[in-house]
């Protein structure tokens, strides 16, 4: 204490000793002074806090590029896929075209067979109402010729051309 009172003393007797209301010049000695301590103080753990956030950028910049790397790893197998699924997805098409080309000339084909046998069947059901309408006929044809001539007959047929009618036919049958 005596060294501080002894310098006190000397600047006092030299310059005086007092108060500096000086703003411009107590205000650059107090930033001086504050600047000062702050970088004996401070560069130590701003270096530290700097480091820490250095390291830590840089290992958020490794795993990015480590993302970046799996994600273009990812992208190129998902591209292989798609690839690979538009491929079988042309194969699947072609194949369901053959098919279809196939079936469509299948239906196609058992239509004409369908069309044959039904034009066959037509046929053969108009022949068989052909023949049972003709077999009608006929036999109505010869139900009215046996009416008209039993008409006929009952009409112009007397007893006389009635007994030379049943002579004749025991005649021909052979007998007397």
């Amino acid at each position: 204490m005596n060294i501080l009172a002894t310098a006190a003393e000397l600047a006092a007797e030299k310059h005086g000793f007092g108060l500096d209301l000086n703003p411009l010049t107590t205000n650059l000695i107090n930033i001086a002074i504050l600047v000062g301590v702050l970088y004996y103080f401070g560069s130590k753990t701003l270096n530290n806090i700097l480091g820490e956030r250095r390291n830590k950028i840089s290992l958020a910049i490794r795993e990015a590029e480590e993302n970046q790397k799996k994600s273009l790893s990812a992208l190129s197998q998902a591209q292989e896929k798609l690839k690979a699924v538009q491929s079988e997805a042309q194969e699947i098409i072609k194949s369901a075209q053959v098919q279809a080309q196939s079936v469509a000339l299948e239906i196609a084909n058992q239509a004409d067979l369908d069309i044959v046998r039904l034009q066959e069947s037509a046929v053969k059901d108009l022949s068989n109402e052909e023949t049972r309408v003709l077999s009608e006929l006929r036999q109505r044809i010869a139900k009215l010729a046996i009416e008209k001539a039993q008409e006929h007959l009952q009409k112009n047929l007397d007893g006389s051309t009635q007994d030379t009618l049943i002579e004749r036919s025991i005649a021909q049958l052979g007998g007397k």
